[in-house]
Parts: structure tokens; C-alpha cells; sequence
């Protein structure tokens, strides 16, 4: 519990944070993976590369500072951190790792005239709250996860059944337990975590599963990404028949129960869940489904047969795939996305619940959209692939 204090020394250094967190964190991040490779499978590099996750955990620390007397201020932040935590296995062991490069990040970035002895102490004695908060919600879903029907706890094996190319980037990898045993269900829009040994190192990744859940198998489907370490292994090394470590599937952006109209807009792989969540609701038969899909061209557009079918069989869905470049008759626009796309496919008025996900510039635009139209806030959902930034 912090002192009172304490408290008030987290929230002056608020302002040092505006300005110099993202240096504080990275080089937190230069730390802990030069100096503990037990924690490096757990942290993708190229997202350290971009300057993406320093970014996005920089943001992070400053949210809990300014919050750290009103902690249910930080909203679905906590939730977002328990359950990638959880799809990467995230363990208590790795705490104490984390705490010690934050504090010797702290004392190093800001030097001995700032981080003094009780800038330290407050600091850590802030992380070890929120190492305990999220350490007991992580077990409590680690519990959940293994005593759910089909669950289980830590990697299981899984034999790849089926592997199909669905585009010219994006191949499906059908997944079914080597014990041959039922799998727990998930929420749709919701990941899987897989754990990789490429040429003798570890790497951990999520994926979108993008079937409904079946209770049998899982499908992800992969896109290559230029010079991605994962996905190219995937792609080109692992065959039908080659087992994968999984971890159990976690993730909250999931599609809610509701009535109303259901819109999904996918930008490229952004995709994969919506195609997951559409699956479902078309099962329930409860509500209208509009799919708008943007892609590049007909040959990177995945899926497009599926939708199609899904189109003539049921009477509530309609698709629509707009084309960056190509042919218009193999779309229903081309261009980029434009607010006049969302008048058009879009229902009238504001009963209808929108849920996005593609590259952050697109994702950016249609939010900017739908805040234009009206929609509020609580009917907008989205997710990142990757570490969470800023979309405004």
C-alpha cells in the first residue's frame, strides 16, 4: 500500500513523464532484454524496433501515474495488459525481473537530482501494487482457462491438420490437440498465443482465431509479414502434420451479445477476428450483419469466396469489399477508406454496434468517421495488433 507520500511523489513526476517517458522506457526495454533472455520470447522485437512498444508502455506508465490515487480511472487498460499477459504466459516469476530494470531504468534516465532515494522507493513500491493487481487477474484466468471444459494450463501441443493459402499473404493453419481431447471454447475476436523455436530460439506470438469456436480445433489465419520472424516461419517451414506449443485463447475484444445491427470493418488482416465474430452471429440468426472489407487488390483479398457464400445464404448479411487498386468490377469501390463509404453501407441512424481492426492510419480513419456520424463512443470498438498507441 503506498503512503500517502509516496502517492504524491508518483503524481510530480507526471510531468517528467510527459516529456521523457518513451526514453525512460526504452531504455528500461535495452535493460531487461540485453540482460535477461528469459524474458526476451515474451517481447516481439520488431515492435521494439519501430519504437512501438516503448511507445505504447511509455503511455502506460503515465496513465497509472496520473491515476495512482483513482485507480478504476484507467479504464479497460488493466484488462488489455491481464490478457495479452495471459496469451503470452506471462508468469509471477517475471515480475520481480521487470520491477528491478523500471527502477534502475528510473535512476539512470533521471539521475541522482530527480530519481533521489525516495523517488525510487515511491516508484517501487507503485509497481508492486500493480505487479500484485495484475499477478492475482492473471491466475484468476490461468484458474479459469484450466478448469473450463477442453481448458488447460501453460503450452499444449496441437498438430497442424490443415494448411490452406487464402490469399497471396495470408495462409490458414487449422489447429487440432495431439491428444485428440476436446478444446475449450473462446469469445470470437478473441487470440491465440503460440510459442515457436526458430533455429533454437524461442518466440512468442498471438494470432486472431478466425473460425467460431467449435470445440474440436482452432484456425488462424496468418498473413506474411516483409521480414516478420514468425510469420515467415510459419509460411515456410512449418507443415501439415508439424505440431505448435498453443496457449490457451484470451483477449477482450470480443464480440457482445445485442440485437441491434452488427457492423465489422476490416482493413487487410485486420480481418481475421471479424470474420470469427460475423461466423458467430450469423449462427444465432439474431441480427443484421454488414461486412466491409478493405484490401489492397483481389489478390491479397482473402476470404472473399466465404463472404460471398455467406452472402447467399443468408438474407441478413451483406459484404462489401472496396479495393485500394485493381479492377472496379472485382469490388463494389475503389480507393482508400472515405466517410462517404460509411454513409452509404452503413444502417440508418445510430442503432447498430461497429467493431474495427486493421493497420493504425486506417483504424484512425474510421474512427474519425464514426465520430463524425454520431455513433458514441461505447458502440465503437477496436483492438491493435500490436501494442496499443493513440488513434486520435
Amino acid at each position: 500500500m503506498l503512503t500517502d507520500d509516496q502517492t504524491a511523489i508518483i503524481k510530480a513526476t507526471v510531468p517528467i513523464l510527459e516529456t521523457g517517458g518513451e526514453a525512460l522506457t526504452t531504455h528500461f526495454y535495452k535493460i531487461m532484454l540485453g540482460e535477461y533472455p528469459q524474458v526476451r520470447p515474451l517481447f516481439n522485437q520488431a515492435h521494439q524496433a519501430s519504437g512501438a512498444q516503448p511507445r505504447a508502455l511509455a503511455n502506460g506508465v503515465l496513465l497509472y501515474a496520473k491515476n495512482i490515487d483513482q485507480l478504476q480511472a484507467l479504464g479497460p487498460l488493466a484488462a488489455q495488459i491481464v490478457n495479452k499477459h495471459v496469451a503470452l504466459q506471462v508468469l509471477p516469476e517475471h515480475y520481480p525481473i521487470v520491477g528491478a530494470c523500471l527502477l534502475r531504468a528510473i535512476r539512470e534516465v533521471l539521475g541522482p537530482d530527480i530519481a533521489t532515494d525516495a523517488v525510487i522507493d515511491a516508484w517501487a513500491a507503485a509497481y508492486q501494487q500493480l505487479a500484485d493487481i495484475l499477478i492475482r487477474a492473471e491466475a484468476g484466468v490461468y484458474d479459469q482457462l484450466a478448469a473450463a471444459p477442453g481448458g488447460w494450463r501453460g503450452a499444449r501441443a496441437f498438430r497442424v491438420r490443415r494448411k490452406v493459402p487464402e490469399s497471396a499473404e495470408i495462409t490458414s493453419f487449422y489447429l487440432e490437440s495431439t491428444d485428440g481431447k476436446p478444446v475449450v471454447s473462446f469469445t470470437p475476436g478473441q487470440y491465440l498465443g503460440l510459442r515457436v523455436f526458430i533455429d533454437g530460439q524461442e518466440v512468442r506470438r498471438n494470432y486472431s482465431l478466425s473460425a467460431a469456436p467449435n470445440g474440436r480445433s482452432y484456425r488462424i489465419s496468418v498473413k506474411r509479414e516483409p521480414g516478420g520472424l514468425v510469420s515467415n516461419f510459419l509460411h515456410d517451414r512449418v507443415k501439415e502434420g508439424d505440431t505448435l506449443d498453443v496457449f490457451p485463447p484470451a483477449g477482450e475484444f470480443v464480440l457482445q451479445d445485442g440485437a441491434s445491427p452488427l457492423v465489422l470493418i476490416s482493413g487487410g488482416v485486420g480481418i481475421t477476428p471479424t470474420l470469427a465474430m460475423a461466423e458467430a452471429a450469423l449462427a444465432r440468426g439474431q441480427r443484421d450483419v454488414i461486412f466491409l472489407h478493405y484490401t489492397r487488390n483481389k489478390d491479397v483479398h482473402a476470404f472473399g469466396k466465404v463472404l460471398e457464400d455467406w452472402a447467399s445464404r443468408h438474407p441478413r448479411f451483406r459484404n462489401v469489399t472496396v479495393y485500394e487498386q485493381g479492377e472496379q468490377d472485382k469490388a463494389h469501390a475503389l480507393g482508400r477508406p472515405v466517410i462517404e463509404h460509411l454513409q452509404r453501407w452503413l444502417p440508418a441512424g445510430l442503432d447498430y454496434d461497429v467493431y474495427f481492426l486493421g493497420p493504425k492510419p486506417f483504424m484512425a480513419a474510421i474512427k474519425k468517421f464514426l465520430g463524425a456520424l454520431g455513433l458514441p463512443d461505447e458502440r465503437r470498438r477496436y483492438e491493435f495488433f500490436g501494442p496499443a498507441e493513440a488513434l486520435d
